[in-house]
């Protein structure tokens, strides 16, 4: 607020300063003129533009270093909004897409180039998981996955969808419960498992919404794969 006030100040003395030249004929070299014009110019835009942050790619807090691919997600707000997932700057999934839905939304990603391979959600409340086991099998290696629920994601999950994503990196697919919210980013082929998971339980005494818990928000970098 206060930077826009100077700028405000410093508009009003130029335009005066102007006029003032105008009425009482001040004799001002032209060159110096369109100097102090433009000097005065770049002066307000560099005041304009200092106070707005930098922005990252997906929105995230800070930049990722080299070879590594930013990425942002968030699960669903209840079943009303659905989730969204952000990578390099490309929104992959989310509801103004229209291409996520209830159950488990999941997206494959190049994890040498960073370019979308395939965009899914399977319906893990009223759907059938042998369809969502087919497709967890036939991802290739190197490929990261990102997964996020919506509405209910676990209801239809067995022990054999589970161990599939498990074997992708994550750890809190074995609690993941009715309602639950929870994003997950992993990987085929991963050696250990994936610092990039964030899990909030289904709990009447705690949840924001009536039935569901709060939505669950994660960004990170995700390192580029290399040969």
């Amino acid at each position: 607020i206060g930077a826009a006030k100077l700028i405000v100040v410093v508009a009003i003395f130029l335009l005066t300063f102007y006029v003032i030249s105008q009425v009482f004929e001040i004799k001002m070299d032209a060159n110096l003129g369109h100097i102090f014009a433009r000097l005065s110019l770049k002066f307000c835009y560099s005041l304009s533009t200092a106070t707005k942050p930098p922005r990252y790619k997906c929105g995230i807090s800070k930049a990722c270093p080299e070879k590594h691919f930013a990425f942002k997600m968030a699960s669903g707000a209840a079943n009303v909004v659905g989730p969204k997932i952000c990578v390099e700057d490309n929104v992959l999934m989310s509801g103004v897409k229209n291409n996520v839905g209830r159950g488990i939304n999941v997206a494959l990603v190049n994890g040498k180039t960073g370019e979308t391979i395939d965009t899914k959600f399977f319906d893990m409340w009223g759907g059938d998981v042998a369809p969502f086991i087919e497709f967890l099998k036939s991802i290739q290696d190197g490929t990261i996955v990102l997964m996020g629920t919506y509405d209910d994601g676990a209801t239809k999950l067995n022990e054999e969808a589970r161990k599939l994503i498990a074997e992708l990196g994550s750890t809190s697919i074995t609690n993941l419960g009715f309602r639950d919210n929870w994003v997950f980013c992993g990987g085929k082929g991963i050696k250990t498992k994936s610092p990039f998971e964030q899990h909030i339980k289904n709990n009447k005494d705690t949840n924001k919404y009536e039935g569901w818990p709060e939505v669950v928000e994660m960004e990170g970098c995700i390192p580029q794969k290399q040969d």
